[in-house]
């Protein structure tokens, strides 16, 4: 599985436990410091951790290790390393306080998340 199939596991496995505002970016031509960002809110600390949860489970099924993780002891904003993929889980509050997404979107590089019902804004095909 190639890394931009990754991130869509991480994006569904998110979508399963209910993330809110779900999005996920090529960043490629943004940084090196990773090649793909998938960015979710959870409605309170408990969601946030049951989707961090299930990104972790769902990454060890495919076989990709979690280098390293911040955040979750408070669950307000949490970061997980897969390398080439960053996962930020935000609670409602400091998602729209840091709105990390302003920085990384350029409005050409989210991927296609058609799974979800409604998808947030064009997608990069």
């Amino acid at each position: 599985m190639n890394d931009k199939e990754l991130a869509l596991e991480i994006a569904r496995a998110l979508d399963d436990k209910r993330a809110l505002d779900l999005i996920a970016l090529d960043v490629r031509h943004l940084t090196v410091i990773c090649d793909y960002m998938v960015i979710a809110s959870g409605r309170n600390a408990n969601n946030v951790h049951a989707m961090a949860d299930a990104v972790d489970d769902r990454m060890a099924e495919l076989g990709l290790e979690l280098r390293r993780s911040e955040g979750m002891s408070e669950a307000k904003w949490v970061v997980m390393d897969y390398g080439r993929i960053l996962v930020h889980l935000f609670n409602q509050e400091e998602r729209r306080f840091y709105h990390l997404e302003r920085l990384w979107d350029d409005g050409t590089n989210r991927l296609d998340l058609s799974f979800l019902e409604s998808d947030p804004a064009p997608a990069v095909k």
